[in-house]
């Protein structure tokens, strides 16, 4: 945890000897597309409700999510096996799982590929797994199953978080980094994977929150490849992990509740959550830059790749640490192309930011080397990373 040297400030994008880095995405999605505006008729034909003030309540919240499109695993295809997912109170949870746990795996393991031919080297070389997932529950877990999918070697070390919710992505991320460094040599893939068929319900009177996801979330798999010391040769390092943090904020664990139950996941977000993000993101950011020693504390001379819980929360963030509008556009722009895709989400952010640097340096104005890396979960829970965008 040692501080930024001044001179490293203001020198050629190089990665520091030991520091691990992102040396590649990639990302998968399921085939079902679907489009906000057509979401709210699809949803209550398939669960065959006519409530009109809770379709004029979900019609209302799909548009103040910003979300323009996203990618979900339910189709016409699993309601006609499975039709017992859009009845009210039945017992679904195996049903659930057994399309979940196929599911996320498929998608993790294509993120993984794509991952793996950016990254450019040779699958046996990956040493380390990391397996995010809070849309799963099985024995062995997603880990063993990514792997065999991949067919990794069966000495590659696995790690496996379970129910991280969205600081899930950031969360694999820093043990990712932690792995990397401790291991010298090592290639550690870091896959996420989500679907939202775990919590699928119809719409109820008694469950009014459920509509929040309906018209926030979103399915899909990321992938990384972390390392230190790149292969100059063939590695091509896009960001630099420098320093990263954990806390959480006690007496919140209500704020995002999931309970696996009979009828799958039952979730609330409470309406606090937005605002309880607000008063204390400052001085988790101050923590953090503080922990690194970053001499400049400008927030608006550094990048912003924060996890897009929903539009109040970036609201929110942005109006708290004075961010120009800018700052949080890739977030902004992952969370209209694929909603909240929960751990999936900060490597969709990632890739946006790198697109959108590239903008910059092309019109040949000055980009931000440094930034953070942001996400929020159930504790409630606070994941930041202090990076260095080593793209060039």
């Amino acid at each position: 945890m040692g501080s930024i040297d001044a001179a490293v400030l203001g020198s050629e994008k190089k990665s520091n000897p030991g520091k691990a880095t992102i040396l590649a995405l990639g990302k998968a999605f399921p085939h079902q597309l679907v489009m906000q505006e057509y979401l709210v008729d699809g949803y209550f034909k398939t669960t065959k409700c006519d409530d009109p003030e809770l379709k004029q309540k979900l019609t209302r919240l799909c548009k103040t999510t910003t979300v323009k499109t996203r990618y979900v695993v339910m189709s016409e295809e699993i309601l006609k096996k499975y039709p017992e997912l859009a009845i009210e109170g039945g017992s679904t949870v195996t049903q659930r799982l057994d399309i979940c746990n196929d599911a996320v795996t498929e998608m993790a393991v294509e993120a993984s590929r794509a991952c793996i031919k950016n990254w450019g080297r040779s699958i046996s070389d990956i040493t380390h797994v990391v397996y995010v997932s809070s849309s799963e529950a099985r024995l062995p877990g997603g880990d063993l199953y990514l792997a065999k999918g991949l067919g990794l070697s069966p000495d590659t070390h696995r790690v496996l978080l379970y129910f991280v919710g969205c600081s899930g992505g950031v969360a694999g991320l820093r043990v990712a980094k932690d792995i990397a460094e401790n291991n010298p040599g090592s290639r550690v893939l870091l896959a996420t994977s989500e679907t939202t068929i775990i919590g699928f319900k119809p719409p109820s009177v008694d469950r009014p929150y459920d509509l929040v996801g309906v018209a926030l979330f979103g399915d899909g798999a990321g992938a990384m490849i972390i390392g230190s010391d790149p292969d100059p040769i063939c590695e091509k390092p896009l960001f630099e992990l420098h320093t990263a943090i954990q806390n959480f904020l006690p007496e919140t664990e209500k704020m995002i509740d999931g309970r696996l139950t009979e009828q799958g996941i039952n979730f609330k977000l409470s309406r606090e959550l937005p605002q309880i993000i607000e008063d204390n993101v400052e001085n988790f950011c101050k923590k953090l830059i503080g922990k690194a020693g970053l001499a400049h504390k400008n927030y608006n001379q550094m990048f912003w790749a924060v996890h897009p819980g929903g539009p109040a929360i970036l609201n929110r963030i942005e109006k708290r640490l004075n961010l120009s509008p800018e700052k949080l556009s890739p977030s902004r722009r992952a969370l209209m192309d694929y909603g909240n895709a929960s751990s999936n989400s900060i490597v969709y952010v990632l890739e946006y930011m790198l697109e959108e640097s590239k903008k910059v340096r092309n019109m040949n104005e000055e980009e931000n080397e440094w930034g953070l890396i942001l996400a929020f979960g159930p504790g409630v829970t606070f994941e930041g990373i202090i990076a260095r965008n080593l793209d060039v």
